[in-house]
């Protein structure tokens, strides 16, 4: 038994053993490719004006785009619930998708269930597996809500929800005043961020029907939107109770996805409860944190709730600024001195690190929101956004996004391409080479092609550990964009002056 142990290698290692690189070898004759030579003639034009005009000409294909889809992101906001099992109405191939994506990024169990539809449910309809699984759901995992999405297949032959979950409580699935709130969420429109956005609204729906009072609660709703930073919630939590105002979140999952290891698995810890989130159409208004993922949520709120429904960016030093004279306007409070002395500190940290961001050429890619943030920042450290691909964007963000750009000399050369992909980005960065890269793991392969260091912001990182327990949001999480940011310049610089006496000639270490 223990020389079997002693036997374990990592996948690394192992794939490189003799038995692995003869199959491989094998592999290549069966499958009759080109030549090395003809490979490395393709390769190297790929780099090419011409073949990037080629690539941008492409209309019938994606590839690599930046976003996932719907069912993703409908999860991950119900899952900010208290007590409550997202379940997907369809395939269970889709469900293992969505749970594996979350896990591996944030390194937490994640649970969820599928009505897991087959190839009857597709022909006759998802009915009876919809019966079966709210009836299983509520029986073996004692939830408190049900949120419920659908997926393409769910879609394609046009399953309702709201009629099937009615059906399904006249059966005696489950009880009839049990909370099953729904999101129709088709794959093949939108993206995780239009996912997020009709998932809570179809919550909120739900919990706040007949809950309207002639007063308000005196509380603020915010609502963090598509955000896979778990410090984030706790941040503005934070910064919420140094001014004193009562709020609920809309909805956190920040302990769902960065819970503590106490010896006992807990199912649930969404820590927006369902009376809070009832009760949230009585606040006196609501801010959300982000625009894109919240466009239909917000004007629900506003048409339905009367009640305004506003958007403001605590991200980077302006949007930060802006944030916080918002929180003093309606607490009636100045800001704390404790958030004065944090943005001070940020400050003099980037003024610290001017000398190594100053003028840098930066391509960057991510959600709308995302990205609105980061450029921002960027300009705040006088670096120069060049190629920003969004590929799940809209008009409106495209003009929003220009006229921040262009409110800065440092947005002169950069140019916005909404509904791109990664492989757009690759052409872009050979034929137009820039000083640093921003964005998800997904990134680590125009790094590789291209050598520009990348800066992992955003999601999905799969391939580091840890960075979204760090905050993004107010002064301390401009601060921790500045290290991701500055230290990946000065990681690659290390690389690029690693050989003594021929590329080491400017010292940075001296006794």
């Amino acid at each position: 038994m223990a020389q079997n142990v002693d036997q374990i290698k990592d996948h690394v290692e192992l794939f490189h053993q003799p038995e692995y690189q003869e199959l491989f070898k094998v592999k290549k004759q069966f499958e009759d490719c080109h030549s090395a030579e003809e490979v490395a003639r393709v390769a190297e034009w790929t780099k090419s004006w011409e073949y990037r005009e080629k690539n941008f000409a492409r209309e019938a294909l994606t590839i690599n785009p930046a976003k996932a889809c719907q069912p993703l992101g409908a999860i991950f906001a119900a899952s900010g619930f208290e007590g409550t099992l997202p379940f997907v109405h369809g395939s269970q191939g889709c469900v293992a998708y969505f749970r594996t994506h979350l896990t591996r990024h944030f390194k937490e169990p994640f649970s969820a269930v599928s009505s897991s539809m087959t190839e009857d449910a597709a022909v006759f309809g998802g009915l009876q597996n919809m019966i079966d699984g709210l009836a299983n759901s509520y029986e073996l995992y004692k939830p408190k809500m049900i949120a419920m999405c659908t997926t393409c297949m769910a879609e394609v032959i046009g399953d309702d929800l709201q009629a099937f979950i009615k059906t399904s409580k006249e059966k005696g699935s489950i009880p009839e005043d049990f909370p099953v709130p729904y999101a129709h969420t088709p794959s093949f429109v939108g993206s995780h961020i239009t996912g997020y956005d009709n998932m809570l609204k179809g919550i909120l729906t739900n919990l706040t029907e007949g809950k309207k009072t002639e007063t308000t609660n005196g509380k603020w709703n915010f609502i963090p939107g598509f955000d896979t930073y778990t410090a984030n919630n706790r941040e503005l939590r934070r910064i919420l109770d140094l001014f004193g105002i009562d709020h609920t979140v809309l909805a956190d999952n920040s302990d769902t996805f960065d819970s503590p290891n106490e010896g006992e698995f807990v199912m649930y810890q969404g820590k927006t409860t369902l009376e809070e989130a009832a009760d949230s159409i009585n606040a006196e208004g609501t801010i959300a944190l982000q625009a894109y993922s919240t466009i239909k949520t917000r004007e629900y709120i506003q048409k339905e709730w009367n009640q305004q429904a506003t958007v403001l960016r605590p991200f980077g030093i302006q949007g930060t600024d802006q944030f916080l004279q918002k929180l003093s306007e309606i607490s009636g409070k100045p800001i704390p001195r404790e958030l004065e002395i944090e943005r001070g500190r940020t400050v003099d940290a980037m003024t610290d690190s001017q000398a190594w961001i100053h003028g840098k050429s930066v391509a960057l890619y991510g959600d709308p929101d995302l990205v609105y943030g980061l450029v921002g920042f960027l300009l705040e450290l006088g670096a120069e956004p060049t190629h920003i691909v969004v590929t799940n964007s809209n008009e409106v963000f495209e003009a929003e996004l220009q006229a921040l750009l262009d409110s800065s000399q440092y947005g002169a050369n950069a140019k916005i391409w909404g509904g791109k992909d990664l492989w757009h980005l690759r052409s872009l960065m050979f034929t137009e080479p820039v000083d640093l890269l921003i964005g998800n793991s997904y990134g680590k392969y125009l790094w590789r092609d291209t050598k520009t260091p990348l800066a992992r912001i955003g999601y999905p990182i799969f391939d580091r550990h840890h960075l979204h327990r760090y905050s993004t949001l107010g002064y301390a999480g401009a601060l921790n964009w500045l290290n991701w940011i500055i230290n990946t310049i000065l990681d690659d610089l290390d690389r690029n002056t690693i050989i003594p006496s021929k590329t080491d000639i400017s010292y940075d270490l001296i006794r």
